[in-house]
């Protein structure tokens, strides 16, 4: 048994290393060098497009609410009901309210007495005046009479004594009376006011009686209702809503999420497209109606809303459906433009990654720059902008800072991602930069940026091809790249011109791969 195992054992080893060794034959040609994919630079259209994807909505869509609360009595629309401004939609139980209204009806009469009563009591007063002012002019007379009396000794003091204090105390009955007719009247405007008050409050009433009827307040379509009848509603501090009306389906718009580093190529009026998932085979297009300033963070990543215009004469879009957006931002008629990987390739033995990492940050190209390109650029900040000391540190100190970021980069699974933590690098390189220099150093260094391409816009940018050299080994060509479409580049500037090869990688084709694989040992 032991023997048996250690036969399959060897036997499984001796497979593994035929295998091995196989493959390794299979790469090479017969003069023992390294086969090359290759592929042919050709001319046509490429373009800059910015993708993201949104969500449908109505350009103006109105939530119906309850002001009051109380039990849904009957709902007059449903989903799609097609409605009128003012139209009625539901009814809420309006007994207790009209009972509050027949009660403030019932307090602004009452109030209403009560003026009249205080009125009345005026009268009352003021006739009571005339009365006591009548007495006061007869005890006056009496008084002088009882004078004169006494003067001739025909009375007692005493009786002229009566006769003063009936005349005093008629008079201050009198002042009494008066005063009493200035809180008659006070009574009245307190009784008036109470009035108003009443009616105030009968309005206010009458106010949510009407409220039990929930009218559409525009024409337009219901796409959402969130009651049955006999429900109840409580409108407290918000609310609640009871329908969600799109005013007009005909004309929609897509809210579209723009990555930060891509809102910047974006402009209002920009024509987009996008398609939906109900409709693969239609494109619709729009434009760009509004680029919102408040950024959206979901996950440390931010994006910027971009509304998009989307005409729905059919009515065919729904609200809700998610956009597919595609934006052109840039686009080019017969150019000459090669396949992405060929400029990503570097033959094995050559000093490219590590360099290629250093030019991408350094020079804060696209990332495709090439090493030469960035140690020019590297020296031509160095000789233009004349640091000092300190800022010849702090340079080199975010040179070699982003050169290692930019290496780690290399790990990143998807292109996109690694070319939007790319971006978002090099803008952060540039501040750093930026911080560190003059007034009169910042233009300098500008200028060189924007003379290599670092930008986002079309300036040519320094990138090397390989092409297969006489003896079969790679060569290195220069040229400058301008416009991508994240699958193909630009060729802008260079001695390469339509149907010359150049160097995908390193193996067979595709089609020779296959079929080599097919006819090989299988390891697993």
């Amino acid at each position: 048994m032991k023997i048996t195992l250690g036969r399959t054992i060897a036997a499984l080893v001796l497979l593994a290393l035929a295998g091995g060794g196989w493959a390794w034959y299979a790469s090479r040609n017969a003069a023992g060098e390294a086969k090359y994919r290759v592929a042919k630079l050709e001319r046509g259209p490429i373009q800059a497009v910015v993708a993201a994807s949104g969500t449908l909505a109505a350009v103006t869509t109105v939530q119906v609410g309850s002001q009051v609360s109380g039990q849904v009595l009957e709902i007059f629309a449903d989903f799609n009901t097609q409605v009128k401004k003012d139209q009625v939609i539901a009814r809420i139980d309006p007994q207790s309210f009209e009972l509050r209204v027949n009660q403030t009806r019932a307090d602004v009469d009452a109030a209403r007495s009560a003026v009249a009563v205080a009125v009345s009591a005026l009268a009352a007063q003021r006739a009571e005046v005339s009365r006591v002012k009548v007495n006061l002019a007869d005890t006056e007379r009496d008084l002088n009479r009882k004078k004169m009396l006494v003067e001739k000794n025909f009375i007692s003091p005493a009786e002229l004594d009566k006769a003063r204090t009936l005349h005093d105390s008629t008079r201050e009955q009198l002042k009494a009376v008066e005063a009493q007719i200035e809180v008659n009247a006070s009574q009245i405007a307190s009784a008036q006011a109470t009035v108003k008050q009443r009616e105030a409050l009968l309005k206010q009433a009458q106010v949510d009686l009407e409220r039990t009827i929930i009218r559409a307040p525009v024409n337009g379509t219901v796409i959402l209702k969130n009651i049955d009848a006999g429900q109840t509603v409580a409108a407290s501090l918000q609310a609640p809503v009871l329908f969600t009306i799109a005013q007009d389906l005909r004309d929609m718009q897509v809210e579209a999420a723009i990555d930060e580093a891509d809102v910047g190529r974006l402009r209002v009026g920009q024509q987009a497209n996008f398609t939906v998932d109900a409709f693969p085979r239609r494109n619709f297009s729009g434009e760009i109606r509004q680029i919102r300033k408040s950024p959206v963070n979901v996950q440390n990543v931010i994006s910027y809303t971009v509304v998009i215009s989307a005409a729905n004469p059919d009515q065919s879009l729904l609200p809700g459906m998610t956009a597919n957006v595609r934006v052109v931002v840039d686009s080019r008629d017969n150019v000459l433009k090669v396949a992405n990987a060929a400029l990503r390739f570097r033959p094995s033995g050559t000093t490219g990654g590590a360099a290629e990492s250093k030019a991408a940050g350094d020079a804060l190209p696209a990332p495709q720059g090439g090493a030469n390109a960035a140690q020019q650029f590297r020296q031509r900040v160095f000789e233009e902008l004349k640091p000092d000391e300190s800022q010849k540190v702090k340079l080199e100190q975010i040179f070699d800072d982003v050169r290692q970021k930019m290496a780690l980069l290399r790990d990143m699974p998807k292109d996109g991602d690694r070319r939007k933590a790319g971006e978002r690098l090099r803008a952060d390189s540039r501040v750093r930069v930026m911080e560190i220099l003059t007034d009169a150093q910042k233009p300098i260094y500008e200028r060189l940026l924007a003379e290599l391409g670092g930008g986002r816009g079309t300036a040519s940018v320094a990138g090397r091809l390989w092409v297969p050299g006489p003896d079969g080994q790679p060569k290195a060509v220069e040229v400058k790249t301008g416009l991508t479409d994240g699958t193909s580049t630009e060729i802008a500037e260079g001695p390469l011109k339509e149907g010359d090869g150049v160097i995908l990688g390193v193996g067979e084709p595709a089609a020779a791969a296959k079929k080599a694989g097919a006819s090989g040992p299988r390891m697993f």
